[in-house]
């Protein structure tokens, strides 16, 4: 007797009131809270504040220097955001929300069609509730942008071939166009290492006339060229630069930093500066496991299920395949026999287009120097594959799958575990600091232990003491209740067979776990971000005569008090010394700093002694590691204004 399918639960209507919910309290309040972070969180936003104050939409700037490396429209979006809604951090990360509730609506869509309404949901709401998604919205990268581009351009690209509707391939077009000016030439290839194979698997090559190819081409060229044209005729090579290496005066122009520098040396790991990494093999791979939480829990459901059909794998794929398509519509119960092969065609379709497009991100990374959220764009199609599996094997449970049964209560079992270890782990932490009062600054109690030398997203999370959590009691309570009632109560749930509830409890559990985890994140404000400092100057020349505002000098490169120069909204002079004929510009500075109309903004620590306690006020921003010198160096004649985690604010004259 064929599995008869269980009836979903919830009605698309009350899917998306939860789904809406969940993205309101996950992502939506957090837009408003903490302050922009120092390093690339407030350098980004700088170069957005730059094109909003200026009108300057072609060439970014960052403290008044060149800032070539990133395409624009990220820094577009949100210098739109920036007119409408002031300069805040709400206007800052907005686009990067709506970009993962729209990459939400889009998985759902995708999914409901190749799968399952309940597939569709369980999509959807992975995309809102994985740890990845959630850790690398915190700050404004364009990973979230990228993403929702290329996957729309994906779906098009599918559907338009699909439904033999050939204008849905300008809108791949446009997508692709979009994408390059979200984060460069790799999205082009991302699509296309997931599309050619694919044609050529599927023989859909041959319909090549549908793909209207010169007026597509020329829609792309026309949204994606007219800023690298302006860009490299704004920003030519200056002097003879010669190699890869320049030196003041003589710097290679845009095409050749943007294209060769950014692109092509940096896939290879001799892009210069060489201010970049790259994860150990096994960490790269395993931290996927992480950042696909919990939903990672049910990957094995997706291999599984992969296995077991792998015989039908490409007669699935291939159109015109009788015996295929006989095979499936005996098994068509209850619904049209033709529309029943045509989802069974798509599926497989999607299994195979979106397993090319993340082998390829994951392999792609594997191989290239790396950041944490680099495979950003592969969690959306790996998300629909484990959510298709998943749902599939739940909704046929007449009879019960036996493998899915035994390894849908092994890992909720698990979880439970980990889950409850993890509450008394905290539980203990909040017995432990009881009588310990409230610490505003987190950064002051905590160990400094330098995991990965605070390159990962989670190297502070290894700094926490048992004093730390006076400062984490809420979120830290909430996180215990949430790890221990939600993983037991999907476990009891999954033992009963009631799949929908179970999985929408773990995604539930997660969903408070990362609104705990946000509040937590808050608290880290002081460590993070330099706003405070921002504000204690404000206060300091608000008390003074009205006149000229004073001199904002960091010491080191900028992104270590970018939040700063953010805040304040004026110009910082930057101390550190070059050697002779190097440019003086630290990591993204130092290209830019280059250009011979750089501004004049660079200092070594004997020019700020020469202008140390001379013409107007100087603020002094120090980071933790420089402290000890600069103390050294300016002795008395600094006069300490404000202590923030491991930095520290100078100034050049007592303060009234």
């Amino acid at each position: 007797m064929p599995p008869v399918k269980s009836a979903s639960l919830l009605s698309p209507g009350k899917a998306w009131i939860l789904l809406l919910l969940v993205f309101l309290a996950v992502h939506f309040a957090a837009l408003f809270s903490p302050s922009l972070l120092d390093d690339a969180d407030a350098t980004h936003a700088s170069a957005a504040q730059h094109m909003a104050l200026t009108g300057d939409w072609v060439t970014l700037q960052v403290n008044g220097i060149r800032y070539l490396e990133k395409p624009p429209l990220p820094y577009w979006l949100v210098a739109i955001d920036y007119r409408l809604f002031g300069f805040n951090v709400f206007a800052t990360h907005l686009p990067v929300s709506l970009a993962v509730l729209a990459t939400a609506l889009l998985a759902w869509v995708w999914a409901r069609r190749a799968y399952s309404e309940r597939a569709g949901f369980y999509a959807a709401l992975a995309l809102l509730t994985s740890v990845g998604i959630f850790l690398f919205t915190r700050f404004f990268i364009p990973e979230a942008v990228l993403s929702f581009f290329t996957a729309l351009a994906l779906y098009f690209f599918l559907t338009g071939i699909e439904d033999h509707k050939p204008a849905r391939f300008y809108v791949v077009y446009a997508s692709l166009a979009l994408a390059v000016l979200t984060k460069g030439l790799i999205a082009p290839l991302f699509f296309f290492a997931a599309a050619l194979p694919y044609l050529l698997l599927t023989g859909f090559w041959r319909r090549w006339r549908e793909f209207r190819l010169p007026s597509g081409v020329l829609l792309f060229l026309a949204i994606a060229a007219p800023w690298h044209v302006l860009a490299g005729m704004r920003n030519p090579d200056h002097g003879f630069p010669d190699g890869n290496m320049p030196t003041p005066g003589n710097v290679h122009g845009f095409f050749y930093f943007y294209f060769i520098n950014e692109h092509v040396l940096r896939f290879l790991g001799k892009r210069y500066p060489h201010d970049y990494n790259k994860l150990p093999f096994l960490l790269y791979w395993s931290l996927h496991l992480v950042w696909l939480f919990p939903w990672s829990l049910y990957l094995p459901v997706a291999l599984w299920r992969s296995w077991r059909t792998r015989a039908q794998w490409l007669s699935d794929l291939r159109p015109f395949t009788p015996a295929t398509v006989d095979f499936y519509i005996d098994r068509a119960h209850l619904e049209d026999p033709g529309a029943h092969a045509a989802r069974l065609k798509f599926r497989a379709r999607t299994n195979w287009l979106l397993g090319l497009y993340a082998a390829f991100i994951l392999i792609f990374f594997a191989l290239s120097t790396n950041q944490e959220y680099y495979t950003y764009p592969a969690y959306f199609p790996l998300l629909i594959l484990t959510a298709g599996a998943l749902a599939k094997a739940e909704e046929f449970q007449n009879p019960p799958l036996k493998w899915f049964t035994i390894w849908s209560e092994v890992a909720h079992a698990l979880l439970a575990m980990v889950g409850t270890a993890a509450a008394a782990a905290l539980c203990y932490g909040l017995w432990s600091s009881r009588s310990l009062p409230f610490v505003p600054d987190i950064g002051t109690v905590l160990a400094h232990r330098a995991v990965g030398g605070y390159t990962l997203s989670m190297s502070h999370f290894f700094d926490l003491t048992g004093p730390s959590f006076a400062a984490l009691r809420e979120p830290a309570a909430l996180a215990a209740v949430a790890l221990l009632v939600g993983p037991l109560l999907a476990w009891r749930l999954r033992r009963r067979q009631h799949h929908l509830e179970a999985t929408t409890s773990v995604a539930f559990t997660a969903a408070v776990f990362l609104i705990a985890a946000h509040t937590a994140f808050v608290r880290f404000e002081p460590l993070l971000s330099s706003r405070a400092m921002a504000d204690t100057i404000r206060r300091i020349e608000a008390s003074e005569p009205a006149g000229t505002p004073s001199q904002l000098v960091l010491y080191g490169d900028q992104s270590d008090g970018s939040s700063l120069i953010f805040y304040l909204n004026r110009q910082a002079l930057l101390v550190n010394d070059s050697p002779p004929g190097v440019c003086p510009g630290l990591s993204s500075m130092l290209w830019g700093s280059c250009y011979p109309d750089a501004p004049h903004i660079f200092l070594g620590d004997a020019d700020l002694l020469g202008v140390w306690g001379k013409g107007r006020r100087k603020f002094l921003f120090v980071p933790g590691g420089a402290r000890d010198h600069v103390a050294s160096l300016l002795g008395a004649h600094a006069y300490m204004v404000q202590e923030l985690a491991d930095k520290t604010l100078y100034t050049d004259r007592p303060v009234q």
